[in-house]
């Protein structure tokens, strides 16, 4: 329904599951961003989205709000 119309933002996290999810809502036309590196305390869940080449956006964390507020 909202398909194209979906940002998902995947912020520090352990683990790997998110990945899949992110994959759907980016085969469904969405967009994806991920956390970067160096402002996450774990960086699994992040890492496995940009590793999968999910992510559109890698940003730290003091950027992601800025940057959701200049494209919402």
């Amino acid at each position: 329904m909202y398909s194209n119309a979906v940002l998902a933002v995947v912020l520090t996290g352990m683990g790997a599951d998110g990945k899949q999810g992110a994959n759907l809502l980016k085969e469904s036309g969405s967009s994806v961003w991920s956390q970067d590196e160096a402002s996450c305390v774990v960086y699994g869940m992040p890492q496995a989205v940009e590793k999968a080449g999910i992510s559109d956006r890698v940003l730290p964390l003091s950027e992601i709000g800025p940057m959701l507020g200049k494209v919402v």
